[in-house]
């Protein structure tokens, strides 16, 4: 990182559009950042893994919950729900979904250079 940058989410560099959801994407300082919007009955399992082609998500992810709740079930079956003004620590093998009837935004640090994106 050698240089200020700023960056818009209106004007992303890429976006990906998925049943129940949109991803759009900032390449920043060597970095990806990721915006998220999943509406009410998005479900990982249902709107990315025919995608992914995993049985589960296998990306990690950092990031700030913007708004709505988003419920997390680990691999392991630990489950645990994250809500508008929390941060997230979400490590590879899990399935998500929204709970309730408001969208999820959630602003990604860490895993989205590869979320929705079609499997080879």
């Amino acid at each position: 990182m050698d240089k200020a940058e700023s960056k818009s989410f209106g004007k992303p560099d890429e976006v990906r559009e998925f049943p129940k959801g949109r991803l759009e994407l900032a390449r920043i300082g060597g970095a990806i950042v990721g915006r998220s919007t999943f509406e009410p009955g998005w479900r990982w399992s249902t709107s990315v893994k025919p995608i992914a082609k995993t049985q589960s998500c296998q990306a990690a992810h950092l990031g700030y919950l913007v708004s709505g709740a988003l419920r997390t079930r680990m691999d392991d079956g630990t489950e645990f729900e994250t809500r508008a003004g929390e941060v997230a620590l979400i490590p590879p093998g899990h399935d998500g979904w929204v709970v309730g009837s408001e969208p999820v935004v959630f602003i990604d640090f860490q895993g989205m250079a590869h979320f929705a994106k079609q499997a080879e």
